[in-house]
Parts: structure tokens; C-alpha cells; sequence
């Protein structure tokens, strides 16, 4: 209730909001300020036995939340960026090297992100072709990857996506749509190319 009315406070008096923006956040750099990340162990949730490598840039903010679960690892020259939403991930996941993580996204249990992929919950606004794109904003939508699912290497993922439990993402794909679960998508658009069969337990293909 309190965080609420304080974000009410801070949008009804952008100056102020703008001014504790930068200088909490780079503006050029756009990622947190030194004295910030130094505090950063304070305003994140880290579970027991996880892991992040030591060169994974942490844009994360403490207005938003991270959270890593238990026994979970984000791995080397990966991006984690909670600066316009939240970032969530469970138990037991891991985050691939190289990994571009943009909130609003939460990340399910026993998830495996392969090599470069990109999940991001945020696009640019570009409405008005005399203006940067830059200076346009951003719109958002969460991402929510389920439990026990796979997404393979270089794939790409945005704003507003469910990826359903037990699914595979295959390399290389880009997923706009929403994935049920228990299937396999594949190609740019992503597209259903098998689905599994409870009843037969076996993968039949669309």
C-alpha cells in the first residue's frame, strides 16, 4: 500500500520523479550508478545455492523487483535489466550465457534458457516520425515463461508472450504469440510444429 502511494506521489510530480531517476540511473549509460550497485545485495532476493557470474551486467533497480530462485544460475556476459518492470526467476533455472533478460518477465522452475536468447517485456513506441525513436517511450507487457520448459539457442521473445509449461521454443525462433502448453514451436513467426500427447505419451506433429 505504502510502495503504491508513493508511486502515485512520484507520477502526480514528474520533476521530482525525474530528478530521483537520474540519480539512481546512468542517463547516458542507462544502467544504475555505482553507489547503487555497490547497495544492490540489499534490494535483491537471491535463493539459497544460486549463482550469478561475476561479469553479467545487473542493470537492476531496487523500484522494481529481482528475485533468483534457489539453486538457480544466470551465466556468464548475460544482461539482466528490471529498470521498466519486474524480473522473477524460480527455482532450479538456468539462464544461458550470453541471455538479454528485459522485465516485466517471470521466469518459472527448472526452466533452461539456451546460448543468446532474448526475452524482453518492453518495445519502443514509435508513433511519431519526427521525433527519436528514443525519446518516444516504451509500451510493456509481462512475459511469463512456465515450469519445465525449454528455450533453445538465439531465440527471441516478446512483450506479452506465455510460454506454457513442459514447452520447447526451438533454436533460432521468434515467438509473438502465446505457446500452450506442452508443445514445441519453431520458426520466425513461431509456429506449433508438435504437441504432446498425454493419453499416448508421445510428441505428434501438427
Amino acid at each position: 500500500m505504502m510502495k503504491e502511494r508513493i508511486y502515485k506521489w512520484l507520477n502526480n510530480n514528474q520533476g521530482v520523479k525525474k530528478w530521483m531517476h537520474s540519480i539512481m540511473v546512468d542517463p547516458i549509460r542507462t544502467r544504475p550508478r555505482l553507489w547503487l550497485r555497490v547497495l544492490m545485495i540489499f534490494y535483491t532476493k537471491r535463493g539459497r545455492g544460486s549463482i550469478i557470474y561475476s561479469n553479467v551486467r545487473k542493470d537492476i533497480v531496487p523500484f522494481n523487483i529481482f528475485s533468483l530462485g534457489k539453486k538457480s544460475v544466470v551465466e556468464s556476459f548475460s544482461v539482466i535489466n528490471n529498470m521498466v518492470g519486474d524480473v522473477n526467476i524460480g527455482d532450479s533455472t538456468r539462464i544461458g550465457i550470453g541471455n538479454t533478460i528485459i522485465g516485466p518477465v517471470t521466469i518459472g522452475d527448472n526452466v533452461m534458457l539456451a546460448q543468446n536468447v532474448v526475452i524482453s517485456g518492453i518495445d519502443h513506441i514509435y508513433q511519431n516520425v519526427e521525433d527519436p525513436i528514443s525519446a518516444q517511450g516504451v509500451a510493456s507487457a509481462m512475459v511469463l515463461i512456465s515450469n519445465d520448459s525449454w528455450i533453445g539457442a538465439n531465440s527471441v521473445i516478446t512483450k506479452g508472450v506465455k510460454i506454457g509449461k513442459h514447452s520447447i521454443v526451438a533454436a533460432g525462433s521468434v515467438v509473438k504469440r502465446d505457446v500452450d502448453d506442452f508443445t514445441i514451436v519453431a520458426g520466425n513467426p513461431a509456429k506449433p510444429v508438435k504437441r504432446y500427447d498425454t493419453l499416448k505419451s508421445i510428441w505428434e506433429k501438427v
